[in-house]
């Protein structure tokens, strides 16, 4: 009887467990008759949108999110509260003592969509004692907002370590190697070069119209009155095999983050310290309603 107890308390503990980890609030992408414009601006049929909030332990912030569908297309508008608008990124800054340009502390606004890319609930957060692959939606006020996309990747979660991983030491004491690749294709900008001094601030990234895999995710963000608005659209099935595909009648976790998803220490020199210490803190559940 003991022994039955014992086996008892220690499922009940699992599915504890599991419930904290993987249940989260279900998100329902509701049928548009038309597709919205992306542009950062709420379109009326948003305004008819259910939507969940969830709060993102690392920024300190609740997220509102909202999502709907056509038969060929996805659509997510997200809000959350920002204090200022950061469209500047690494900006080249004059060094007179050194008579050359130098990477700038200013370090943009950006939003990430996690998907998980396995066929099995995980833990998407980087505390996560297990593996994991997940389709990243990076968008960035800078790089890939001018040219109105968000950047396309693949991030891995493993306990191998690969090239250009980066090392992640759990809670636990455990170790995890981080790794991001971008998807097939030209990025939404590319970065530029100055040697002669010009003026003393130059911008460091210009856009350009991205290609291939890395053009999938298309997103426009619009600051206002304290809050960041970002619209994103995607197609339901890309056929590419590097990005998640949407059936209508399934169901996909996900989770997202205001912060670059990077594993990085906080740094005090830049104007956002935060920045790349991003992390899911909650796992979502989208379905489709007819």
């Amino acid at each position: 009887m003991l022994k039955i107890t014992k086996i008892l308390i220690i499922t009940l503990y699992l599915s504890n467990v599991y419930n904290c980890i993987y249940a989260g609030q279900i998100v329902k992408a509701e049928k548009f008759l038309q597709p919205p414009v992306i542009d950062g601006y709420i379109d009326p049929l948003w305004e008819k949108t259910s939507e969940i909030i969830t709060h993102d332990k690392a920024a300190d912030i609740d997220i509102k999110i909202k999502a709907g569908y056509t038969d060929r297309e996805i659509f997510f508008l997200v809000q959350y509260p920002d204090k200022d608008e950061s469209r500047e990124h690494k900006t080249w800054t004059w060094d007179k003592t050194e008579q050359m340009y130098v990477m700038g502390t200013e370090r943009e606004d950006t939003f990430v969509f996690k998907w998980n890319m396995e066929d099995h609930p995980v833990d998407l957060s980087i505390s996560s004692e297990s593996s994991h692959i997940a389709d990243i939606w990076f968008w960035k006020a800078c790089r890939t907002d001018p040219s109105g996309y968000a950047d396309d990747k693949i991030q891995k979660f493993s306990k191998l370590k690969s090239e250009n991983s980066r090392e992640i030491i759990l809670p636990s004491g455990n170790i995890m190697y981080l790794q991001r690749m971008s998807d097939e294709g030209r990025e939404a900008y590319k970065n530029t070069l100055f040697v002669e001094h010009t003026e003393d601030l130059l911008q460091r990234f210009e856009p350009q119209e991205p290609s291939g895999s890395r053009a999938d995710v298309k997103a426009r963000g619009l600051w206002s009155d304290g809050v960041w608005t970002i619209e994103f659209k995607r197609a339901l099935v890309t056929r590419n095999i590097d990005d998640i595909q949407f059936f209508k009648g399934e169901t996909y976790d996900f989770g997202v983050s205001r912060y670059e998803i990077a594993g990085r220490e906080v740094d005090q020199e830049s104007d956002q310290p935060l920045y790349g210490m991003g992390d899911v803190s909650e796992v979502f559940t989208l379905g489709f309603e007819e």
